[in-house]
């Protein structure tokens, strides 16, 4: 018969290991910890990060329910709390393991110091002095001590993080570097908890401020905007849970400032940030990913899909120790493919819609349809302002670029063109998607056009307004008119 022993894991091995679990960023394991607060029911969440001249601190401080000295050892123990267990609707913890692998995978000591009911508690876990798992439980005078507030006539919980090596990469960033950290995870931050900054939760705004700076919420389906397309919400059934999907395609850029453009599109553009959103209990957990139910293209870079799970679906979601990635359940697979397939076409008419028409009234096209003895034909506006300056230079010049443009005219791909038209309307794009590419164009063509118009800005302006591609995309060309000192500027 089989005997049996108590085999703990050494405390030293295991919590160093925690370091590893996940694969948090400074951003994700803030995120953590402001979880517990949003589950302690916090109104406002201050976050502090110092460089203090290499020995980085961080803490965050919330003015939630807080914790009895039984609740604040049992949240300071690893592995606290069990996956399997039913939780309540709003928690956003699932492991018992965030605070403890967040904090440690950017410091070496971590102090909790909690208010609840007049009674101020205080722990400190130190991964340089864990025999036998020594957990320090600190006095009266060390709460006050290590607490940037005093926490005897409110409730609420103080985070600490010291001797930040993985923060810091052990001393060898400086400032500069730390201070551009502070600010994507600020970014980073402002996106993941969007929906709790605005209000949409619960019906009550949270606040948050970092070293002092309110973080305003961003929302990646900019669904507030008047040439947004935002879809009725679907609830799909898994498990006897609701999932909600709701789809957005965001506007094309010509209905853009620049600023707002280089916000939506991130760091890594349009093209990386398209697909779906994956949020838990309203926290973004996932973003941009098309979970191989589509590839990311130019056409589908303005569609983004919103999925809200609860957390009781964490299991089948497959949902990870960070909350950084999940696996889309094959329940979901058919209906989200559906979706994606509509929205890519709707998508496409946005990008079409923007594209060359033929000349109506006052606006100069760049194409001119003729139809004669029955027979129609394209052909390149001569009139065009930048035509015109084309065939404008010396005869041979001029008679190259004529030639070129007639060889352009009769070289058209008229039968691929009607066959594509006929099959595949809703495919054919033209028009530049790109935001920054327009404006290397209008770098170019704006000098020669101002030139034309002999320098006369209000002349240029009426030119450019009844001009295509130019009239087509005017918030993005007013906006490089402004930049430039273009407009308003004299005769």
């Amino acid at each position: 018969m089989a005997r049996y022993i108590n085999n703990p894991p050494d405390a030293q091995s295991l919590m160093t290991s925690a370091r590893s679990f996940g694969n948090y960023d400074l951003a994700g394991a803030l995120a953590d910890l402001i979880d517990n607060s949003i589950k302690a029911r916090a109104r406002h969440i201050e976050l502090v990060c110092l460089f203090n001249d290499g020995n980085s601190e961080v803490r965050v401080v919330d003015d939630g329910y807080g914790m009895s000295q039984a609740e604040l050892h049992a949240a300071m123990r690893p592995a606290s709390q069990n996956p399997l267990e039913e939780r309540s609707p709003d928690d956003l913890g699932r492991f018992g393991w965030g605070m403890k692998s967040a904090s440690f995978s950017q410091c070496m000591k971590l102090t909790v110091i909690s208010s609840k009911d007049g009674i101020v508690s205080g722990a400190s876990w130190d991964l340089n002095d864990l025999k036998n798992w020594r957990m320090a439980v600190l006095s009266d005078s060390e709460n006050l001590k290590y607490s940037s507030v005093d926490f005897r006539e409110k409730n609420g919980t103080e985070v600490i993080w010291e001797d930040c090596d993985r923060l810091s990469e052990n001393g060898s960033i400086n400032e500069t570097e730390f201070n551009a950290l502070v600010t994507y995870s600020r970014d980073q931050l402002a996106l993941i908890f969007h929906k709790y900054l605005a209000g949409e939760v619960r019906r009550k705004r949270l606040t948050m401020k970092l070293n002092g700076q309110p973080i305003e919420p961003y929302d990646p389906f900019y669904s507030k905007h008047d040439a947004t397309l935002g879809g009725q919400p679907e609830y799909l059934r898994v498990n006897g849970k609701n999932v909600t999907i709701r789809a957005f395609i965001l506007p094309h850029f010509s209905k853009l400032k620049a600023a707002e453009t280089d916000r939506l599109a991130g760091e890594e553009g349009f093209l990386k940030n398209q697909g779906f959103y994956v949020y838990r209990n309203h926290r973004l957990i996932i973003s941009g990913t098309w979970f191989r139910l589509a590839k990311f293209g130019e056409l589908s870079q303005l569609v983004r899909i919103s999925v809200d799970i609860p957390n009781s679906l964490d299991d089948i979601w497959k949902i990870t120790l960070d909350k950084s990635d999940a696996q889309l359940p094959a329940l979901l697979r058919n209906r989200l493919r559906q979706i994606v397939e509509g929205l890519k076409k709707q998508a496409f008419k946005v990008h079409r819609s923007k594209g060359g028409r033929i000349s109506k009234g006052s606006t100069v096209s760049v194409w001119e349809r003729y139809a004669r003895g029955g027979e129609i034909s394209y052909h390149i506006n001569r009139e065009h302002p930048l035509i015109a300056a084309l065939l404008k230079n010396d005869d041979q010049s001029k008679e190259v670029a004529s030639a070129a443009l007639k060889m352009i005219e009769q070289g058209f791909p008229v039968e691929a063109f009607s066959s594509d038209s006929t099959e595949r309307p809703d495919d054919i794009h033209q028009t530049e998607g790109n935001a920054d590419k327009f404006r290397k164009f209008l770098e170019i063509t704006l000098p020669i056009m101002l030139a034309e118009e002999g320098g006369n800005f209000k002349r240029f302006e009426e030119r450019l307004r009844n001009t295509q591609p130019f009239s087509s995309h005017w918030k993005t060309v007013e906006e490089f008119l402004e930049y430039k000192g273009w407009v308003n500027a004299g005769t």
